[in-house]
């Protein structure tokens, strides 16, 4: 006698095991794919921490003497990766900013609400590194000389070298230049009249003596520097030494209070940024409007270098000091010169500090 068997049986079977394989599909494709984007995010995080550690080597070199080679390096290295990660999910953004945009927040590119505008040599790279520990500042590690070497090329140029923030994050930058430099006050006030302005300023004899020493350390066949400083024939302070001249701050100072207030600038102490980073830290903050996040806590002292170094914070996982040529030593200047700096900067500080 033969079995017979109902054809729906027959249905029933054929649908469970085509369930069983279409399950087996789809959990097998999660996992190789969740697999590859998470090697995708491995490799890119890689390349971005790479790129991070040459930031300072990078932006180094739009300061040469040839810019626009720098400038189409910039570029082929945007063209690269910027578009592809645009597409993706800006993996190029720190962790806790891709979550926030999942969630519905965009990190955006502003222009800078502060400037660190100078002086060169008096601690600005310290400052900068001390306020990017703060949660609410995001700042372009680059030196960009927007308003005294790039302003024809316009503030979407400029934008485009700011870091990304989110909402209630300020955004800053840092070229020393621009203190000293003509027709930037004018520039930047264009740009936003409540621009906030910080100026880190040290001993103008101290600070002359250590923008010699960097470029002596560049430059083997470099002059003393009482060549430089005092002219050949009158042995008379040579005024026209542009080292020299940044030291003046009471007259560049004028040129950007024709612009803006006092309440507008900060001035900082850069020895005792050094000295007591916490203390300036602390006024930092207020002015920029910030609760005091960045505190002593942060903080401890090299004592072969002679100078603060950072503990390891959000910002940066490691502790980790200033650069290596930070606190290289003098050459030897004769007492007699150093005296007569003194007395010539001596009448510009009294204003300075009125």
């Amino acid at each position: 006698m033969k079995m017979f068997v109902r054809p729906s049986c027959f249905s029933n079977r054929f649908l469970i095991v085509v369930l069983i394989f279409c399950i087996s599909f789809l959990y097998f494709a999660y996992n190789f794919h969740w697999c590859l984007l998470l090697s995708i995010q491995r490799t890119w995080l890689k390349l971005n921490s790479s790129n991070n550690n040459n930031t300072i080597l990078q932006c180094s070199s739009t300061t040469t003497a040839n810019p626009p080679e720098a400038e189409n390096a910039t570029e082929i290295m945007s063209i690269k990766v910027i578009p592809f990660l645009l597409n993706a999910n800006r993996s190029d953004l720190p962790s806790k900013y891709r979550f926030l945009q999942q969630q519905g927040v965009r990190p955006v590119r502003n222009l800078p609400d502060a400037l660190i505008i100078g002086v060169k040599k008096g601690g600005t790279r310290a400052l900068l590194e001390f306020i990017r520990l703060h949660p609410d500042v995001r700042a372009s590690g680059c030196e960009v000389h927007y308003f005294d070497r790039h302003y024809s090329k316009g503030l979407q140029w400029y934008r485009h070298r700011m870091p990304y923030t989110i909402e209630g994050q300020l955004t800053m930058e840092k070229t020393p230049s621009y203190f000293v430099t003509k027709g930037v006050p004018h520039r930047v006030h264009k740009m936003n009249p409540k621009t906030k302005l910080l100026i880190v300023v040290r001993d103008p004899v101290t600070r002359v003596i250590s923008d010699y020493t960097q470029a002596a350390s560049k430059k083997s066949d470099m002059k003393k520097f009482e060549q430089l400083a005092f002219t050949n024939t009158t042995k008379a302070i040579d005024t026209t030494w542009g080292p020299l001249k940044i030291g003046v701050y009471a007259r560049h100072l004028e040129k950007w209070l024709r612009y803006f207030p006092l309440s507008q600038l900060l001035v900082i102490s850069g020895e005792r940024l050094i000295s007591d980073p916490a203390f300036e830290i602390g006024r930092v903050q207020d002015f920029l409007g910030l609760k005091r996040v960045v505190t002593e806590k942060h903080f401890y002292f090299n004592s072969t270098k002679g100078f603060p170094c950072l503990l390891k914070s959000e910002a940066r996982p490691r502790p980790h000091c200033l650069g290596k040529t930070k606190g290289r030593n003098h050459p030897y200047i004769e007492p007699n010169a150093i005296e007569r700096l003194r007395a010539f900067y001596r009448p510009y500080n009294t204003n300075f500090t009125k």
